[in-house]
């Protein structure tokens, strides 16, 4: 029999149905996830602004993270320079010593284990990679295993790092040098240890006793570079200090940046709950209306409309 409803209405309720529907599947996702949609489409005219903070905040993601790396291996740096000035600063005290009670017995001991505790320290490793062979991160810098070594070598060869000291970024705008070499922090000290070392070889040695007045002497006026040794490794100590202080302002400041930059994505992208709840809500009744009128509709003809009933 035909239907008294014409196509039309039937087309009608159908984009109803199809609209409850879709209305609803947004709604159910907004209320998943949190977020108004899944695409750029979503967001209308603020499109352009959502793909430029999300930029934005990719890169400054990237100088956070490199920040903190960046950060504990300035840390790193720090406590293998803060053993280079203890290093020096006990080999300063051992000639002190050795000039107070006038005996050198235990002198040359205590400058050998200065210099080991230097060494060490100058070869010290962050994440498998030398700190202080500037670009040359494979490479010991020093290359010495004994005060003998730099009286046999020279204390310039037995460095084996570059002068490419290494520099960060820590943002678009700033750059800083973080890169320490171990031939700037180690000479002075090395320079003072191998001249101790060939003194006790040459003719006036060795200082293995008592000491001589020539001796004394000697040991008197190479206590003034020691000094300077010891200056030179708190000097990059500090130095270090400072840098630090930078990375750390400047990570306070990205991080400012990034709470800022995640607000800002958020009010565009982020759906309201309660909204999204209210949507729900009339969406699932639409479509329950659509759906009963589409019942209706299917089931009206020409002869229940006259009264007329079947058998």
């Amino acid at each position: 029999m035909d239907r008294i409803s014409a196509t039309a209405s039937y087309q009608s309720t159908l984009l109803n149905i199809m609209n409850a529907a879709s209305a609803q599947n947004t709604a159910e996702q907004q209320i998943d996830t949190g977020k108004i949609g899944d695409s750029l489409e979503s967001f209308a005219g603020s499109a352009d602004a959502l793909t430029a903070s999300q930029s934005l905040q990719a890169r400054i993601n990237t100088y956070v993270a490199n920040g903190q790396n960046l950060s504990d291996k300035l840390t790193a740096q720090d406590q293998a320079l803060s053993t280079v000035s203890t290093a020096a600063q006990s080999a300063q005290t051992a000639v002190q010593e050795a000039l107070a009670n006038g005996d050198a017995t235990s002198l040359m001991t205590s400058l050998e284990s200065s210099f080991s505790e230097a060494t060490s320290a100058l070869n010290a490793q962050y994440n498998g990679q030398y700190l202080f062979s500037g670009t040359q991160v494979n490479t010991p810098p020093v290359d010495a295993s004994s005060i003998s070594d730099l009286v046999t070598n020279g204390v310039s060869a037995s460095f084996k790092n570059d002068q490419n000291a290494t520099v960060s970024r820590l943002n678009d705008t700033t750059t800083v040098t973080t890169g320490v070499l171990a031939s700037n922090v180690g000479t002075p000290l090395f320079n003072a240890l191998a001249q101790i070392q060939a003194y006790s070889n040459g003719p006036n040695g060795p200082l293995t006793g008592t000491l001589t007045t020539t001796q004394s002497t000697f040991l008197q006026g190479v206590l003034s570079s020691l000094g300077s040794a010891y200056t030179t490794a708190n000097n990059a100590v500090a130095a270090n200090g400072v840098v630090q202080d930078e990375v750390s302002a400047s990570q306070t400041t990205l991080t400012a940046q990034q709470t800022q930059l995640t607000n800002t994505i958020g009010d565009i992208t982020n759906a309201d709950s309660a909204k999204a709840a209210s949507n729900l809500q009339l969406a699932q009744t639409a479509l329950s209306a659509s759906a009963q009128v589409f019942a209706t509709l299917n089931n009206s003809t020409l002869l229940s409309v006259l009264g007329v009933t079947t058998s």
